[in-house]
């Protein structure tokens, strides 16, 4: 099976994730992961229709939950982001030429409102728990929740609000982060990812599927078993 279709309209949550080639460590020390916030702060500014809502980043891929307000930026504002990263990676480590910093093509998928919107971004914000780094999501400085609860005004000027009928997160928003997601929540946000389907309610994702052609990715992988 091909690539899935990329969906780049404007007015929706995505969650867009890429990894480390091979899964290489892509951040190895504090300055690493300051570098990357630098170009990420930097990409925003060149592209303000983008609004950043959520991110966290690991030691060997990051994810982001983004709303741009216009169509077909996204892949702009994603492929400058990994360019000048990779390219600044390199020329510190001085190892220009010296191959692919990230797997290649990013992955991203359409994220609906409300109660899915928040269980994405409860995904993305607690991943440093769920990989064992920290033992609260607040701890990992390399994040949202991060800026969004420690941070002083600079820091938090880069998030934008949520695009949730509140605006904002929900109240009690670090209790909910800390607790685990179910085992649905988390396999549906990986199938998600893997496949490039929609995320959201049944008629939503329907909705998404037809409009934008995305009937592959809710298909199963591989070849039927015989006599299925």
């Amino acid at each position: 099976m091909g690539r899935p279709k990329r969906v780049t309209a404007g007015g929706y949550a995505y969650h867009v994730v890429n990894r480390g080639n091979g899964r290489m460590r892509i951040f190895d020390d504090d300055g690493a992961y300051i570098a990357f916030e630098k170009v990420l702060v930097q990409a925003l500014d060149r592209w303000p229709e983008m609004g950043l809502v959520s991110y966290c980043l690991m030691p060997n891929h990051w994810h982001l939950v983004v709303r741009p307000d216009i169509g077909e930026i996204l892949p702009r504002f994603v492929g400058w982001l990994t360019l000048t990263h990779t390219q600044r990676w390199h020329a510190h480590r001085k190892t220009t030429g010296g191959g692919h910093l990230y797997q290649g093509r990013y992955k991203s998928f359409l994220v609906g409102d409300d109660a899915y919107f928040v269980s994405v971004c409860r995904y993305v914000e607690r991943n440093a728990v769920r990989a064992g780094l920290v033992r609260r999501a607040e701890d990992w400085k390399w994040s949202s929740l991060w800026r969004w609860y420690a941070g002083n005004v600079d820091a938090k000027r880069i998030l934008a609000p949520w695009p949730t009928s509140a605006g904002r997160r929900p109240s009690g928003w670090l209790e909910r982060v800390n607790e685990p997601l179910s085992e649905a929540e988390l396999e549906q946000v990986r199938r998600a990812s893997g496949r490039g389907r929609p995320y959201g309610d049944p008629a939503w994702v329907e909705k998404m599927t037809e409009q934008f052609g995305l009937e592959s990715t809710l298909r199963s992988r591989g070849r039927p078993k015989k006599g299925s």
